[in-house]
């Protein structure tokens, strides 16, 4: 592919509420935020509440280039907000806020005409925490042309998941990222069995009929396993201002270079590049000039 794909980031939109302030947030508009950045056209399908967090929300992603035609208004339900604490390591932990706009997620007809389209969809398990949303994620991808490539960004939080939404979700994907504790985790309810990383991973591509599955590790790098092959990666020593949105760039990445074809060497040295940058940075839509860009892809990551 050399045209810029058609990228969608579906579920959640919120606002990060930080110790340092708020920040727009949500796995999929970090996401289709970042697929913008490396020359794709990125969306984001959400939903967000007719209030003033849901206005600045639609300003701010616009200020940051992206499309919100296919974010939905609601007139009974808030924006969704998360409280974000950072630990030593600069590793966020999330409390967020039930019964958000995101909740209510409606496959309408606009929906479904954006999933006619789609090349890439990239969905999570936290949209699917409940059952509006969940049977929206579903039709959404249901509406998707067979040659839509589908990652599944597990992103577990809190308590809002299950064996059901994972077998689901599962069955739904193409390419599964999650982090080694989300591994983990997944091997426990859909009982995996235990392993390495390298053990459980392929157990999943096997059992699933997956194509890919990516495996980050913070600062200890990642693993990626196709049927026919593993590729493990050390990852990149930088200073560490809060990982936020880090995997998400990473996704971005795989799912930017996979399209083109990319061997899964290259995929795993340009994605643990690009997320170690992400999480030198304060936030996870950090502004990065085409120089910038250059430059994490081929210099040293500071």
């Amino acid at each position: 592919m050399t045209k810029p794909a058609l990228i969608v980031g579906l579920g959640e939109v919120l606002w990060d509420i930080l110790p340092s302030g708020k920040v727009l947030g949500g796995a999929p508009a970090n996401f289709a935020y970042m697929t913008n950045v490396l020359g794709d056209e990125g969306i984001v399908a959400s939903r967000i509440g007719n209030d003033e967090l849901g206005r600045e929300a639609c300003r701010v992603m616009q200020g940051l280039g992206l499309n919100t035609a296919y974010v939905q208004r609601d007139d009974e339900h808030e924006t969704g907000t998360a409280a974000v604490s950072i630990d030593p390591a600069g590793q966020p932990n999330f409390t967020i806020k039930e019964l958000a706009a995101w909740d209510f997620l409606q496959c309408t007809a606009e929906w479904e005409e954006l999933s006619s389209r789609a090349d890439v969809i990239c969905f999570g398990s936290l949209a699917q925490r409940s059952p509006a949303s969940a049977v929206a994620v579903e039709s959404f991808l249901q509406n998707a042309p067979p040659k839509s490539l589908r990652i599944f960004d597990v992103n577990l939080r809190q308590s809002f998941y299950d064996q059901d939404v994972l077998r689901k979700s599962l069955r739904r994907a193409h390419i599964v990222k999650l982090n080694d504790q989300e591994l983990h985790q997944v091997s426990r309810l859909l009982n995996m069995g235990v392993g390495t990383d390298e053990t459980l991973a392929r157990r999943l591509l096997n059992e699933h009929g997956l194509m890919l599955v990516s495996v980050t590790r913070g600062a200890r790098g990642s693993i990626l396993v196709s049927q026919s092959q593993t590729v493990e990666h050390s990852g990149f020593r930088v200073k560490i201002a809060d990982a936020i949105g880090a995997g998400d760039a990473f996704t971005a990445c795989l799912a930017h270079y996979y399209l083109r074809a990319h061997s899964l060497e290259d995929l795993s040295d340009l994605a643990n590049r690009f997320a170690s940058w992400v999480a030198t940075q304060r936030g996870a839509t950090p502004p990065i000039n085409a120089s910038q860009l250059q430059d994490i892809f081929t210099g040293a990551i500071r």
